[in-house]
């Protein structure tokens, strides 16, 4: 069965680090931009990390900027989020997404896109 797994989200406090996993199995990442998004209760999706399979570029959020990394590792079949500097803001459940390359800019549907996981929660708080 074609899945992606989260892992890695748990409780830790401002300023602190986490480092998210979104594992494929059954099918590779390979031709696929994958895509970090966050829900948190009361606020709308935001699309937080892209990475495109076509340049290996990135793209992220204002919000998360020069704290957030995303990366890929096509040999563990895996894209990580690493997470620096967290503030209570930053709390959500956190699911990875995919979907095949369509060109230079990184692209992936958060509602429609060919894979999506379920989430791991994230929470930042004292």
């Amino acid at each position: 069965q074609a899945q992606l797994v989260e892992s890695g989200g748990g409780l830790v406090q401002p300023g602190g680090s986490l480092r998210l996993s979104c594992a494929a199995s059954g099918f590779t990442l390979n031709y696929y931009d994958i895509a970090w998004f966050r829900q948190a209760p009361g606020k709308e999706r935001e699309e937080v990390a892209c990475h495109a399979y076509s340049n290996e570029s990135t793209t992220y959020a204002d919000s998360v900027k020069d704290r957030f990394t995303i990366s890929r590792d096509a040999a563990r079949n895996t894209v990580f989020l690493q997470m620096n500097s967290l503030r209570p803001e930053d709390t959500g459940l956190y699911y990875c997404a995919a979907d095949l390359f369509t060109g230079y800019v990184c692209y992936v549907s958060p509602t429609h896109s060919n894979y999506k996981g379920r989430g791991t929660q994230v929470t930042v708080s004292a």
